[in-house]
C-alpha cells in the first residue's frame, strides 16, 4: 500500500501558494485494508477515507468510465491493481494530475510542470470531454490564477466549446452550477470566469439575462474585477455584477430561480435593483426619508450597511456626480438617533406616536443635508 499527496496540494506548493488542503491518493488497498488501519470511509459513488488523526482526506486509486447523462452518470472503478499513472489521467487539467510520494519525489505523467511554467490550464486526456462540469471549473481556476498570468490552452477552449454546443450543460443540476458560481466570486480576478465562459459559448446558455456586447467586455465584468480589489465579500461582489449589469429585477429573479441561488445573496441583488436603484437626491428630507423605508433600512439595518458599501464601490467606479452613498450613512446613523421611547415619554403613543417619529427624523434628516449643503467646497 503506497500513499501520494496528489492534485491541488502539490500544484499550489509548486506554485508558492497556501496549501487550503491536502488529498491523497492510495495505491494498492481494500476498503477493508483501509478500515482496518483506523480510517473512516465517507465515500458514497467511490471509497474516500479520513485519517485517524488529521482527518484529510485519503480516496482508493481508481479509474472512470462515462456511462450516462449527469455526475452520476459514471462507472467507477477501484481497486488494487489500479496504478498512479491511471488515476492521475482521469483528472481535468494537467496541473491538477501531479502526485508528490512520501519521500518528495514529484510523479508528473502528464506535463504538469511544463504548463505551471507555460502558466497554461491544459486538460490532461480526450476523457475531458466526459463531465461537462469541468467547463465551470477551468474557468473558475483561471479567475484564481489570472494573478499570475494563466490562461485556458486553446484545444481545452475548443473542447470546451464543442461541449457546449452538444448541449452538455443541459446535464449540470443548479446546485453544481451555483457552487462553481459561488466559488468563482471568492477569487482574486472573478471576471475572468465570465469571460472564459463568454469565449466558449456558455455564458449564453446559462445566463443570458446578464448581457455580453459584441465587442467591449461589459461594465459589470469591469466592475466586478474592481470590486474585488477592495471587497472580499462574494455576496457583496454577488450583487455588485448585478448592480453594475442595470437588468430589470424580473431578469435576477429569473436566474435566482434557475440556479436556486441562496437568500442571502439574492437578497442584496434584489435590493440593488428594486428600491434601491435610485438613491435619493437633492434637499428634500421626506424622499431620503421614503428611500430608507422603501428600503427596509430601518428594520434590517446590518442589510443597508452592505448596501451602502456597495453603492460606494459603484459611485467611486462610475464617477458618480452626485454620490450619495456617504450622506445616506450619515443620514441613517442620524436617524437611529431619534428614540421612540423619549417619545412616548412626552406623552406620545398610538397613530400619533407614529407621526412624531416621522417628525423627528424628518428633522434630523434635514439638519444632515442642510449641512451637506453649506459644507465648503
Amino acid at each position: 500500500m503506497q500513499t501520494y499527496l496528489v492534485g491541488g496540494a502539490v500544484r499550489d506548493e509548486l506554485l508558492s501558494l497556501p496549501v487550503r488542503e491536502r488529498d491523497h491518493v492510495v495505491i494498492g488497498a481494500t476498503p477493508e485494508q483501509m478500515r482496518a488501519h483506523g480510517f473512516r470511509q465517507v465515500g458514497r459513488d467511490f471509497p474516500v477515507f479520513l485519517h485517524p488523526r488529521t482527518g484529510e482526506e485519503y480516496a482508493l486509486a481508481r479509474t472512470e468510465r462515462k456511462s450516462g447523462p449527469g455526475h452520476r452518470g459514471f462507472v467507477v472503478h477501484a481497486d488494487p491493481d489500479v496504478d498512479l499513472e491511471e488515476d492521475l489521467r482521469r483528472r481535468d487539467l494537467t496541473i491538477n494530475a501531479m502526485a508528490r510520494a512520501a519521500d518528495g519525489t514529484l510523479i508528473d505523467p502528464y506535463g504538469g510542470q511544463r504548463d505551471l511554467a507555460a502558466r497554461r490550464l491544459q486538460h490532461v486526456s480526450p476523457a475531458f470531454v466526459e463531465d461537462p462540469l469541468r467547463i465551470l471549473r477551468v474557468a473558475r481556476f483561471a479567475s484564481r490564477l489570472a494573478p499570475l498570468g494563466f490562461s485556458v490552452a486553446p484545444e481545452t477552449l475548443a473542447l470546451m466549446r464543442q461541449m457546449v454546443e452538444q448541449g452538455m450543460l443541459a446535464e449540470l443540476t443548479a446546485e453544481r452550477v451555483w457552487r462553481e458560481w459561488e466559488k468563482a466570486l471568492e477569487q482574486p480576478v472573478p471576471g475572468v470566469f465570465f469571460t472564459v465562459l463568454h469565449a466558449c459559448g456558455a455564458h449564453q446558455m446559462l445566463w443570458p439575462e446578464l448581457p455580453w456586447p459584441d465587442r467591449d467586455p461589459p461594465v459589470w465584468r469591469t466592475f466586478l474585477d474592481d470590486l474585488a480589489l477592495r471587497e472580499s465579500r462574494p455576496r457583496l461582489r454577488y450583487a455588485g455584477l448585478w448592480l453594475a449589469a442595470a437588468v430589470v429585477p424580473t431578469a435576477h429573479a429569473a436566474v435566482a430561480r434557475r440556479y436556486r441561488i441562496p437568500v442571502r445573496f439574492a437578497d442584496l441583488a434584489n435590493l440593488a435593483l428594486g428600491p434601491g436603484a435610485s438613491p435619493p437626491a437633492g434637499t428634500d428630507a421626506e424622499t431620503w426619508l421614503g428611500f430608507l423605508e422603501d428600503t427596509d433600512a430601518l428594520r434590517r439595518p446590518a442589510r443597508f450597511l452592505e448596501f451602502l458599501d456597495l453603492l460606494a464601490e459603484w459611485e467611486h467606479f462610475s464617477q458618480a456626480r452626485s454620490p450619495s452613498a456617504a450622506c445616506l450613512r450619515r443620514v441613517f446613523q442620524q436617524v437611529n438617533t431619534v428614540s421612540s421611547d423619549a417619545l412616548r415619554q412626552a406623552g406620545h403613543s398610538g397613530w400619533a406616536l407614529g407621526q412624531e417619529i416621522r417628525n423627528a427624523r424628518r428633522r434630523v434628516i434635514q439638519d444632515v443635508l442642510w449641512e451637506r449643503q453649506n459644507q465648503p467646497d
